[in-house]
């Protein structure tokens, strides 16, 4: 139940920060009817998760106050549409160009990810690669976690997957990020499992060349 008052609360801190900010804690505290204290509380922790920030906000008379106010980070809180943007995009290329333009869209965007990428990439250590490739897709989303076999063979688990409308819908999206497994790791890189094609998650195996 607390867990459940605490949620609430919550979401009524972001979407009154969302019409109303930036705000100080006194009245956030006046509008929910609650205590400073506890409103204090959420802030902190949503401060922490890099929600919130706090700017101190000089007045003509008396002692500066601090005003809280949303992070571009705090947009994925709240309802957004851009997967069916994406994908109207997508439809109207597809109707209109040619048959390979969506392949082509999708192999840019992985030349511009390797690019991005590269650099972050351990220069002879295949494991260190693995390691590094699983951070960055947990950065982006994909809740990945990176394993070894017995046979010595790697494997990056991936039990989201951000872009899943359009993966649905478009194969070009997993083939793209094979092939960007495979440039940045330097290695032979097989998905065996896919959750645009009904598995419980996408799971790579990695092999060295």
């Amino acid at each position: 139940m607390q867990h459940d008052q605490d949620f609430s609360t919550r979401r009524l801190l972001l979407t009154m920060l969302k019409k109303n900010g930036p705000l100080s804690v006194g009245d956030m505290a006046k509008q929910l009817a609650i205590t400073e204290m506890a409103v204090r509380r959420h802030l902190n922790n949503m401060e922490r998760d890099g929600l919130v920030v706090t700017t101190l906000v000089r007045q003509p008379m008396g002692r500066p106050s601090h005003k809280y106010s949303l992070t571009a980070q705090s947009e994925s809180q709240f309802p957004n549409n851009y997967h069916n943007l994406t994908l109207d995009l997508l439809e109207e290329l597809d109707s209109g160009f040619d048959d390979n333009i969506i392949g082509q869209l999708f192999d840019k965007r992985k030349e511009k990810l390797v690019r991005k990428y590269a650099d972050r990439m351990p220069v002879h250590n295949l494991e260190d690669k693995v390691i590094e490739l699983a951070r960055i897709q947990n950065d982006n989303g994909y809740m990945a976690v990176w394993e070894q076999d017995e046979q010595g063979n790697y494997m990056i688990n991936e039990f989201n997957c951000p872009i899943a409308q359009v993966a649905n819908k478009y194969n070009h999206a997993c083939e793209s990020e094979l092939a960007l497994f495979g440039e940045l790791l330097g290695a032979d890189v097989e998905r065996v499992e896919c959750l645009a094609k009904d598995g419980g998650k996408c799971k790579y195996v990695i092999r060295n060349k």
